[in-house]
C-alpha cells in the first residue's frame, strides 16, 4: 500500500517557504493481541460508568473537560476542540541549525519523513545538499495536534526527516540514578576491547533482526488452531535454566573471545571449566577425601 500524506506543512528557511508533506517514518507490526473472554467464550464488553450517579453512560454521551481544581471540570464541546486544534501552525519554522551529532539519541521521540510537495521539490534538495554538505541539521519549532515541539531536520538518503525531540525536563539522565563509579582494570578493558572488535560490523542491517517472541507466540497461536499441545519451550542454547554462575570477569571475557576462534575456544573453555571444578560444590568430596590421605604433620 503506498504511503499517504499525514498533512502538508510548510518548511521555513530563511525567507524561503519550502512546501513539504508529513508522512509516517514507521509503523508497528501486526501486534497478537489476547482478549479478555467470559467463561463461556463470548466476548466482554467495556462500560463508562457516573461516579455520581453509579449508572452507565454510552460513548456517544462522553463530553472531555479539563480538571483545573479536585473534581471541577471546565467542559469543551468538539467544536471547541476542533477550533484549537486548527490554530496548530502548518509551518516548520528553522531557527538554527547545529552539527549533525549535537543532539543526542536521548531526546529523539517519535519521527517522520518530509517529501517535496507542488513546487517544492528545488528548494527541498537545496535545504538537503547544504545540510549534507555543511555536515549540520536543523532545529525548528512545529505546533501539531495541539503540542508545541522542537524538532530537528535532518538529510537521508534522497530525503528529509522531521524528528520530534523531548524538551530537556522531559528527558531523566544517567546522573540522576546514583550510579556507583567502579574502576577497571587495564587486562579487563583490553579483552573487553578484543571482544568488540571480533564482534564489530560496519553498519547497521535492520533486516539482521526479527522479532523472535512474536514468531514464538504465533507458532503456539497456531498449534492450539490445528488442536495441537502446547509445550514449554526449552532454554535457550548456552543458556542455564537456573541462575548464572558467576565467574571471574577476565576469563568470561577470554571464553566469549575463543567462542569464535575456534582451536583458542577449547582452550578458554577447558580453563573456565576447571577453575569452575575447583572452586564448585564437587570439588568439596575431593578435598575431603587428599585430607585424609595426607600424611600428618610431624610433631615437634
Amino acid at each position: 500500500m503506498p504511503a499517504r500524506p499525514i498533512a502538508s506543512l510548510s518548511l521555513g528557511f530563511g525567507l524561503v517557504s519550502i512546501p513539504v508533506k508529513l508522512y509516517s517514518a514507521a509503523e508497528n507490526a501486526a501486534g497478537l493481541r489476547m482478549h479478555l473472554l467470559a467463561p463461556d467464550g463470548s466476548r466482554v464488553r467495556q462500560q463508562y460508568v457516573s461516579d455520581k450517579s453509579g449508572r452507565p453512560v454510552e460513548r456517544a454521551e462522553l463530553v472531555k473537560g479539563y480538571e483545573f481544581e479536585a473534581d471541577r471540570f471546565v467542559v469543551f464541546t468538539p467544536d471547541e476542540l476542533k477550533a484549537l486544534d486548527e490554530t496548530a501552525e502548518q509551518a516548520i519554522d528553522i531557527v538554527a541549525f547545529v552539527p549533525a551529532d549535537a543532539v543526542d539519541l536521548l531526546y529523539h521521540d517519535k519521527a517522520w519523513l518530509l517529501a517535496p510537495d507542488k513546487r517544492g521539490a528545488k528548494p527541498y534538495a537545496l535545504l538537503r545538499a547544504a545540510m549534507q554538505d555543511s555536515g549540520r541539521c536543523a532545529l525548528a519549532r512545529w505546533t501539531f495536534r495541539g503540542k508545541q515541539s522542537v524538532v530537528q531536520v535532518r538529510p537521508l538518503d534522497d530525503g528529509l526527516v522531521l524528528q520530534q525531540l523531548f524538551y530537556a525536563d522531559e528527558v531523566r539522565r544517567p546522573a540522576e540514578l546514583g550510579i556507583a563509579k567502579v574502576e577497571v582494570s587495564k587486562a579487563e578493558l583490553q579483552l573487553a576491547l578484543q571482544l568488540i572488535g571480533q564482534i564489530s560490523q560496519d553498519e547497521y542491517d535492520p533486516a539482521q533482526f526479527h522479532d523472535e517472541e512474536r514468531e514464538r507466540v504465533q507458532a503456539a497461536i497456531e498449534r492450539k488452531i490445528a488442536g495441537r499441545e502446547v509445550v514449554a519451550t526449552r532454554p535457550r542454547d548456552g543458556q542455564p535454566e537456573g541462575g548464572a554462575q558467576i565467574i571471574d570477569l577476565v576469563e568470561a571475557l577470554r571464553a566469549s573471545l575463543g567462542r569464535r576462534d575456534g582451536p583458542a575456544a577449547k582452550t578458554a573453555g577447558k580453563a573456565v571449566a576447571k577453575k569452575r571444578a575447583a572452586d564448585g560444590p564437587a570439588a568439596k568430596p575431593a578435598r575431603r577425601a587428599a585430607a585424609k590421605t595426607a600424611p600428618a604433620p610431624a610433631r615437634t
